[in-house]
């Protein structure tokens, strides 16, 4: 799902502020970001069994394959007033990174490996038995 956030600014320059559980439906536990990226490059390969993340393109640009187990859907993140809520048993690729690109993660939980789905065909198992 695409969200815009709202802009504050004047002749000095814009900010956007972002608040957990009002801009972001649910509490943040984890940022990062990704950056740097090869030209041609693919990322992500993985869903998440309880996690959901807001992807922001803060600079640059790149594209966001998702995947539900029955339908697929590309999103330009192009701008970082834009912001990607990915949902929990999405399947997500990262690619068609610019140069500038920083793409910066907001994310509902901790780390923990075991709530990745890194295989597809897996994803695509569990995704039938919901």
């Amino acid at each position: 799902m695409l969200n815009d956030f709202n802009i504050i600014g004047d002749h000095r320059g814009s900010l956007i502020s972002i608040e957990s559980k009002i801009d972001i439906p649910f509490e943040i536990k984890r940022i990062y970001y990704i950056f740097g990226n090869k030209n041609n490059v693919r990322r992500g390969f993985h869903a998440h069994k309880n996690l959901q993340q807001v992807l922001i393109a803060v600079s640059g640009s790149c594209k966001i394959l998702l995947d539900n187990g029955q339908s697929k859907e590309e999103i330009l993140l192009d701008s970082p007033q834009k912001s990607l809520l990915i949902q929990n048993f999405v399947w997500r690729e990262m690619f068609d990174f610019s140069a500038n690109c920083v793409l910066l993660v907001l994310a509902s939980e901790h780390y923990d490996e075991k709530d990745y789905i890194r295989d597809y065909n897996q994803f695509l198992d569990l995704c039938k038995q919901k």
